[in-house]
């Protein structure tokens, strides 16, 4: 995702529940503090990815955030939502097989997750990928090692970013054309209504 899906990331983001955006964020953040955050997104240097249904609703998204820090410059952070209606359906751990393998072609050998330890989906995500996972609390921060990238991962990224794209694409065409069609609708019942009302 880019600069251009801001306002869908924004409402994605701010339909979370107060405990849902607790778990993301580690903090119930209040609709200013989401907005600052969505405000804050660095395009150029950080990573979103994200999933929509077939009105082009954001229904789950992933930041991969790639480290400042010049001596972790190849560790990154992994931060994902989920809408309640969309859960269930693997959606955060297919977002987080992308964000690693996009990862890994960009050179991070170190992933982190930083995550409350009630966070359970999040947990059971890096569980499943290997993590090591260390608790201290309420929080937790679990760690997974990268391998280095080779071809394989470079065609599997090129290719989900193709399959991506064209989905979007699709279901952007499907979305403006049901809009055109419920506006011919709509323009015929109303010259149906004024039909009527010119014969009664």
């Amino acid at each position: 995702m880019g600069p251009g899906h801001l306002r869908r990331i924004e409402c994605h983001l701010l339909a979370l529940d107060e405990h849902d955006r607790y778990l993301r964020f580690g903090y119930p953040a209040t609709d200013e503090q989401v907005r600052r955050y969505v405000a804050g997104l660095n395009f150029d240097r950080d990573e979103l990815f994200g999933i929509f249904n077939r009105r082009l609703e954001l229904i789950a998204m992933a930041h991969l955030a790639f480290s400042v820090d010049p001596s972790c410059s190849s560790c990154a952070e992994f931060g994902v939502s989920v809408l309640k209606s969309a859960r269930g359906r693997g959606y955060g751990s297919r977002l987080f097989d992308r964000a690693v393998m996009h990862a890994r072609n960009e050179g991070v050998k170190m992933l982190f997750i930083h995550a409350l330890s009630e966070n359970t989906a999040m947990l059971r995500i890096a569980y499943n990928a290997g993590a090591k996972v260390q608790r201290d609390g309420a929080e937790s921060e679990a760690h997974l090692l990268l391998p280095p990238a080779d071809f394989d991962s470079r065609v599997t990224e090129m290719l989900d970013e193709q399959l991506a794209v064209t989905d979007y694409h699709l279901k952007a065409q499907a979305h403006q054309f049901w809009q055109a069609l419920t506006l011919v609708q709509e323009i015929r019942q109303g010259v149906r209504e004024s039909r009527e009302r010119v014969r009664g």
